[in-house]
């Protein structure tokens, strides 16, 4: 993208120059510094340039802050030294903390003052970019851009169907990541004149959807499936994995319909809180599309092998490689690659083996007992033993679902590999009263994370010093991600377990035993499969899993109309003693007594709280554009 970056200037100029916070800089500027619409779009090269800037509205939400809050659901907890991030005042029922007006510190990525997209100091690279001003930013300039299309006149129809495919999918995106957390919204598919008051109301969420599907589906159209086979793409060849392309637009074009067709979207918009039929079956069709394309060989994109996994999240060693692999869907900018060592990548280890300040986030244990067993069953109770999936509460981490491993850290994982003169601290003490049990600095649940770090991120090992290169990035959407909500639309759409889109041969069920093939865990159990509601429930579970701690399950709880449910509700922790001989090589061996959970805390939320307050200072503007309900 660097190519193009150099004409950004020319597109900010005139950006600013036409928008409603034109500010007395520019208004000043000198007269041969003015560059005409007609010279800023005419080409290519100068279009793109303008759209690149759209790509810096994509908010890098792991690495917005010095430590990072993006988990909301039942997942994680905060330790009491983290009570700053959103997600403690998610647990205290303040939704409002969401905006910068009720968060001193500063720490959220979905409102930050001082908005930019400009490349400046390390800081100002990744925390001042925020979803809420980078939305709307970025809505006007594609309006802008829509606009101005028919000025590219020295272009090929290829370059055009590029600029144009973009500027689409954008505007459909940043509507749908509004349309996520707020509900329906005005729909801003023109530019909007500053002589004029706004008076735009806000839509239903369905009728959101449908315009976005809309561009979503002619971007979708437009785009190449990989810029590197376009004439205009071997200019950056090799360099486009970014880019928007066919798979990102149809990847997103099944999301917003499979949104827009569950519960919670379906009440804002009918009333009625079941499953929309034909949105589920909109959206299988679009997943469908993806993945016929995936698995035809017609894309780049493959499910990492399992050795690898890591990849979708970290790379060490690799020069500040970004991550993602083959299979990251949809990311953010390449931004300031090492600033992840210095916050993000100390964030979840004790401080009694780490240099940070204290550990911010950790995983909650009832959230950790939807990791199930190898064999593909649920685990029905941790403190009780169970033969029908053979899940041992006297070995309760032994022979779980693979994933578990690569997840988390349990009592008696090995966390220092190398030399250290603090042995006893080597491994995980999370029994009752261990030394990594703490609830400022240490793990109050008796679990830490591990999915985003690599094990040796910690003060002996130095995994997370400048030399190791440990770029941590944790993406939108990924191909696993793809296949979970195929299953769900294609099973919903039908009401069958075994349901399928017309364009794709394989059923819901099918789509989720491909997720746990990858994993190494037993397919769907028969008992799951005589019908849509009796999968709904390992479906969920399976979304839970694959994709732990990525920032999904605060928006899945809420738009299955779960969030205010019990346990869902619950945060809790497991208490145990450690019994007979340690094992040091295999921890999953290791013998426990007295396993229980108990209750850290319970969140009380109502109905309300499946929408985030919209800002006074915006509903205040104009009728049309009204608060949500309870707020």
């Amino acid at each position: 993208m660097k190519k193009y970056f150099k004409v950004i200037f020319i597109s900010t100029v005139i950006w600013s120059s036409t928008s409603l916070l034109s500010c007395k800089k520019y208004l000043d500027k000198e007269e041969q510094s003015n560059v005409s619409s007609k010279e800023a779009f005419k080409n290519f090269i100068n279009f793109q340039g303008y759209t690149e800037e759209l790509y810096s509205c994509v908010v890098n939400f792991s690495n917005n802050y010095w430590t990072n809050s993006w988990n909301w659901g039942e997942d994680e907890m905060t330790s009491t030294a983290g009570n700053y991030h959103f997600v403690h005042k998610i647990d205290n029922g303040n939704f409002w903390g969401w905006q910068r007006e009720s968060d001193g510190w500063g720490s959220g990525w979905m409102d930050q003052g001082d908005f930019t997209t400009i490349n400046g100091d390390v800081f100002a690279n990744r925390a001042f970019r925020d979803l809420w001003s980078a939305a709307w930013f970025g809505l006007r300039k594609v309006s802008l851009g829509l606009e101005n299309i028919d000025k590219l006149t020295e272009a090929t129809s290829e370059e055009k169907n590029l600029i144009k495919g973009q500027l689409l999918f954008f505007r459909g995106w940043f509507h749908h990541r509004l349309m996520e957390y707020f509900g329906g919204m005005p729909y801003i598919n023109y530019v909007l004149p500053s002589d004029e008051k706004l008076r735009l109301p806000r839509l239903s969420y369905h009728a959101c959807a449908d315009l976005a599907a809309a561009d979503f589906r002619e971007a979708a159209n437009l785009l190449p499936i990989d810029w590197d086979n376009t004439t205009a793409g071997k200019r950056t060849l090799g360099k486009n994995q970014l880019r928007i392309n066919k798979i990102m637009a149809l990847a997103y074009l099944g999301k917003n319909y499979l949104w827009a067709g569950s519960p919670l979207m379906n009440f804002q918009s009918t009333g009625n809180k079941t499953y929309h039929t034909d949105y589920c079956k909109k959206a299988a069709q679009a997943f469908g599309e993806l993945l016929s394309l995936v698995e035809s060989g017609q894309t780049n994109y493959a499910l990492v092998p399992m050795a690898n996994i890591h990849l979708n999240f970290y790379t060490t060693g690799q020069n500040w490689a970004m991550p993602g692999s083959t299979e990251a869907i949809f990311r953010g900018p390449y931004i300031d690659a090492w600033v992840s060592n210095y916050g993000t990548s100390k964030q979840y280890i004790p401080l009694v083996v780490s240099d940070g300040d204290a550990l911010k986030f950790i995983p909650t244990a009832n959230y950790v007992d939807y990791y199930g067993m190898k064999n593909g069953l649920p685990i029905k109770d941790i403190t009780q033993s169970d033969a029908e999936s053979g899940y041992n509460a006297e070995y309760p981490w032994k022979d779980r679902d693979p994933r578990f491993y690569k997840d988390i850290i349990f009592d008696g994982t090995k966390v220092v590999q190398g030399n250290t003169q603090d042995e006893k601290n080597r491994y995980a003490n999370l029994y009752s009263n261990g030394s990594y049990r703490d609830i400022q600095s240490g793990s109050q649940t008796g679990y830490v994370l591990r999915k985003f770090v690599p094990i040796t991120a910690n003060k002996y090992d130095q995994a997370y010093n400048y030399g190791s290169n440990l770029h941590i990035y944790v993406p939108y959407m990924r191909l696993s991600d793809v296949y979970l909500m195929y299953a769900e639309s294609a099973m919903m759409a039908s009401n069958s377990a075994t349901g399928k889109a017309d364009n794709y041969g394989k059923t819901a069920v099918d789509a989720i035993n491909i997720v746990r093939d990858r994993a190494g865990v037993g397919h769907v159990d028969a008992k799951f499969l005589g019908s849509a509601n009796a999968l709904l429930p390992e479906l969920r579970r399976e979304r839970a899993v694959e994709l732990a701690f990525e920032g999904h399950r605060f928006n899945d709880l809420r738009r299955w109309l779960l969030l205010t449910e019990s346990p869902y509700t619950l945060k809790k922790s497991v208490v145990f003693d450690r019994a007979g001989t340690f094992n040091t090589v295999d921890p999953s061996q290791n013998r426990v007594v007295n396993i229980k959970e108990n209750v850290l805390l319970e969140r009380k939320f109502t109905s309300k709280h499946y929408w985030l307050p919209l800002k006074v200072r915006d509903v205040n503007m104009y009728p049309e554009f009204y608060q949500n309900p309870g707020w």
